[in-house]
């Protein structure tokens, strides 16, 4: 059930303006500069818009663990929260995602992300499901980064969902590295935050207000684990990237409450 709309101050209302603008100057990138330059070239302007609008949003990034640097190709796996989550690992590490076509639709956001390398999928089309994986497959036999949320959709940060396999057989077929990301939002107290939350009816205007207006949110992305060669089976491949994933989720919330805020490391890369 979706609470009560929470009453926004003006000043947040003020802060959409920037983060729009910033959108704008996104998409003008991508129109201008994305068909004209190499990977390394996108992945570079990837991961300096996502932290210019992690900025504007208030947010700041956070590592666990420092592996995450040395994950150059393969098949990211993780937990799904919001539509931000995408801005927090392209931050860390440029990747093309895997969506549903539903966000095609999404006005100037879903322009974006069609032209920034995502791969949609159209639930319900056996012959959208096959397109889809092939494009999934020569995307990462390319040696490019490739996202996926195999939840299916967001939660509130409170719970990890079941994890569709048939995401994972890219890899399997690809014969790549996957790795398992756990994703966690945190307030200015260390405890687990459900601002950027995007669930239920919400808007995409109603979330980024919940975000401007919560207090020096902290984004925390780890390496839960590393699977190379995967296992030939996508059910069982799915079952232990959950399984990490949830460990570590679980071990990072208990670690919170044991310990005062402030002492994660900061990504400066």
């Amino acid at each position: 059930m979706r609470t009560a709309p929470l009453h926004i101050s003006r000043f947040p209302r003020l802060r959409l303006l920037p983060v729009g603008l910033l959108l704008l100057y996104g998409a003008l990138q991508v129109a201008l500069l994305f068909p004209f330059g190499g990977a390394a070239f996108r992945q570079r302007l990837k991961r300096r818009w996502s932290r210019q609008l992690l900025a504007v949003l208030g947010i700041r990034l956070a590592a666990a663990d420092d592996v995450l640097s040395g994950l150059e190709h393969g098949l990211l796996v993780a937990n799904h929260i919001s539509f931000i989550d995408i801005a927090v690992i392209n931050a860390v590490l440029p990747s093309a995602f895997v969506a549903k076509s539903e966000v095609a639709r999404w006005p100037l956001i879903g322009w974006l992300a069609g032209r920034a390398d995502t791969i949609f999928i159209q639930r319900g089309s056996r012959k959208a499901a096959h397109q889809a994986h092939r494009q999934m497959v020569e995307a990462l036999l390319a040696g490019r980064r490739l996202a996926i949320f195999p939840e299916g959709t967001t939660t509130a940060g409170d719970r990890l969902l079941p994890f569709h396999a048939a995401l994972f057989q890219s890899a399997i077929d690809a014969a790549v590295p996957v790795h398992a990301i756990a994703l966690s939002y945190r307030a200015a107290n260390g405890a687990r935050s459900t601002a950027p939350a995007y669930i239920d009816d919400m808007s995409l205007a109603d979330c980024l207000l919940t975000v401007l207006q919560a207090d020096r949110l902290v984004a925390h992305l780890s390496l839960a684990a590393s699977f190379d060669p995967p296992p030939p089976d996508r059910r069982h491949l799915a079952h232990r990237c959950h399984g990490t994933i949830a460990a570590a989720l679980a071990h990072a919330e208990s670690r919170s409450n044991a310990q005062p805020p402030g002492n994660e490391a900061e990504i400066t890369r």
